[in-house]
C-alpha cells in the first residue's frame, strides 16, 4: 500500500506477459483471427503469447487450437506452447482441419429442431449446440485444457449482468463465485456459452449448489436463490473483445476485432426503430471500453496493439508490407461478411484468413516493436484472392443469412466438385 494526499491507495499489480484477445463474430471472426494468428505465428509473435481471452467466435478457434494442442501433446509432440508451435506445418495441422469444421453448418439444423419449443425451453437447443461441439469440434474437458497458454473462455452471466469466465481450472464471475468443480466440465460447454447469441440460441442454464461457489462478493439476501438461476448467454453481450480478464495483468495487449461494423442507418419502423436503440447502447458501451484501452496504452500502463475487420489498406502502412484490401473493398464486402455459425465456402474463407492476416501483419509491424522474432514470408496465404473483382464477385452473397447460392457452392465444394 501507498498513500497519497492522506488516503490509501493500493499499488497497481505488475504486469507480465503478452495477452491475446479474440472478439466474437461467428465463424467470420474465427476465419479473420485464424488468419491473424497464422501471420503471429510466422513473425515469432504467437509464442510468446502467456493468456488467450476469447468471445463466441474467437473462443470456437481457441478450442480448436487448445484441443490440437493437446492431441500433440499426447502424441509427445508438445511439452510447452512456443515449441509445439514450432513443430507444428501451419497450413496442414491448423488452417485445414479448422476450414474443415467451418465448411459445416452448426446453426440451421439446431433451428429447425427446437422451433416449435425454443421461447419456451430454450435451453434444449444450447445444451444440443454444445452436444455439437463436443462431437466437432473437441472433447476435452476445461481440466485438460494446457497450462500455458491460459485459455480464457468468456461468457455473460444475465443473473449479475458480468463478465463469466471459463479456465483450466474454474468457472464463474466475481459476483456469483468461482466453481472449482468445474475443471470436469466439457470444453464444448464453455465454447458453447460463449457463443450462445441471442435471440437464435438462448441462455445456458448453469446448475450447481450455491455451497459449491467460492470468493463471490454478492451476498445479499436470496444470494442461493439468485445462484440456482444462473444462466449464460453470448459472451459478447457483455465484452465482445475479451478484454476484461486479461487488461489488468499483462504487459501487452493483442487485440484482434472481427464484430459487426456500427452502421450509420434510418429505422422506420418500430420494431427496427426498437432493435437500434439497443444497437446505440450496445456501441456506447463497446467505444467506452476501447478509449480505456487506448487510454491506458498512452498512459504506458501496458501497449495495446489492436485491429479490426476495418483495418484495411493505408498509406502509412511499412513499405514492406502487404498492401491488403483497400478500404472500399473492406467497407463495401468484407466487413458485411454474416456473422453467424452456417458453412462458409473456400471463397469466405480465404478472403477472410486473407483480410486478418493483412490486419495483424499492419498493426503488428507498426506498434509491436520488441514483439517480432522474425520477418516471416513476405507472400499472401492465398494469393489468388488478391484481386478485388474477384473476391466481390465470390462474397456477393455473404452478408445474407440465407443464400441458395450460397449452399450449392458449399454442397459441391463438399463433394470436390470445382467451384473457383
Amino acid at each position: 500500500m501507498v498513500r497519497r494526499e492522506g488516503r490509501r491507495v493500493k499499488t497497481q499489480p505488475k504486469r507480465h506477459g503478452v495477452a491475446l484477445c479474440l472478439s466474437g463474430g461467428g465463424f467470420r471472426a474465427a476465419l479473420f483471427h485464424l488468419g491473424a494468428l497464422r501471420r503471429m505465428h510466422e513473425l515469432g509473435v504467437l509464442g510468446q503469447v502467456r493468456s488467450i481471452s476469447s468471445v463466441s467466435g474467437g473462443s470456437i478457434l481457441a478450442a480448436f487450437l487448445a484441443d490440437a494442442m493437446v492431441a500433440a501433446d499426447k502424441a509427445g509432440g508438445a511439452d510447452d506452447f512456443a515449441r509445439w508451435l514450432q513443430t507444428l506445418d501451419w497450413q496442414r495441422d491448423i488452417e485445414t482441419p479448422f476450414c474443415q469444421f467451418v465448411s459445416h453448418d452448426l446453426r440451421t439444423g439446431l433451428i429447425l429442431r427446437h422451433l416449435a419449443w425454443n421461447w419456451l425451453r430454450p435451453e434444449f437447443r444450447v445444451r444440443d449446440l454444445e452436444r455439437t461441439y463436443q462431437r466437432r469440434l473437441t472433447k476435452l474437458t476445461l481440466g485438460q485444457l494446457p497450462k500455458y497458454p491460459k485459455f480464457i473462455l468468456c461468457a455473460t452471466n444475465l443473473t449479475f449482468g458480468v463478465n463469466w469466465i471459463f479456465t483450466r481450472k474454474l468457472a464463474g464471475d466475481y459476483r456469483a463465485g468461482y466453481l472449482a468443480s468445474a475443471s470436469e466440465w466439457p470444453l464444448a460447454r464453455a465454447v458453447a456459452a460463449s457463443s450462445s447469441f441471442p435471440p437464435v440460441f438462448g441462455p445456458m442454464p448453469i446448475r450447481a449448489p450455491a455451497e459449491d461457489y467460492q470468493r463471490g462478493s454478492y451476498r445479499e439476501p436470496g444470494y442461493e436463490k439468485l445462484l440456482a438461476r444462473t444462466a449464460l448467454t453470448d459472451g459478447g453481450v457483455y465484452d465482445n473483445v475479451g478484454l476484461e480478464p486479461v487488461w489488468k495483468s499483462h504487459a501487452d495487449l493483442l487485440v484482434s476485432d472481427c464484430g459487426a461494423p456500427f452502421a450509420f442507418s434510418l429505422q422506420n419502423t418500430p420494431l427496427r426503430r426498437l432493435l437500434r436503440y439497443t444497437a446505440v447502447i450496445a456501441q456506447q458501451a463497446f467505444s467506452l471500453r476501447l478509449r480505456l484501452l487506448f487510454s491506458g496504452d498512452r498512459d504506458e500502463k501496458y501497449r495495446a496493439v489492436y485491429w479490426n475487420i476495418n483495418t484495411a489498406a493505408a498509406d502509412d502502412a511499412p513499405p514492406t508490407r502487404f498492401a491488403g484490401y483497400s478500404s472500399e473493398l473492406v467497407k463495401e464486402v468484407v466487413s458485411g461478411v454474416r456473422t453467424d455459425l452456417d458453412a462458409f465456402t473456400k471463397a469466405e474463407m480465404r478472403v477472410l484468413i486473407n483480410h486478418g492476416y493483412y490486419a495483424a501483419d499492419r498493426r503488428i509491424g507498426k506498434y509491436g516493436d520488441g514483439l517480432i522474432a522474425t520477418p516471416g514470408p513476405t507472400q499472401t496465404p492465398y494469393p489468388q484472392w488478391e484481386d478485388a473483382a474477384e473476391v466481390r464477385r465470390a462474397l456477393r452473397t455473404s452478408h445474407r443469412r440465407v443464400s441458395l447460392a450460397r449452399c450449392v457452392t458449399v454442397f459441391m465444394e463438399r463433394r470436390g466438385i470445382a467451384t473457383e
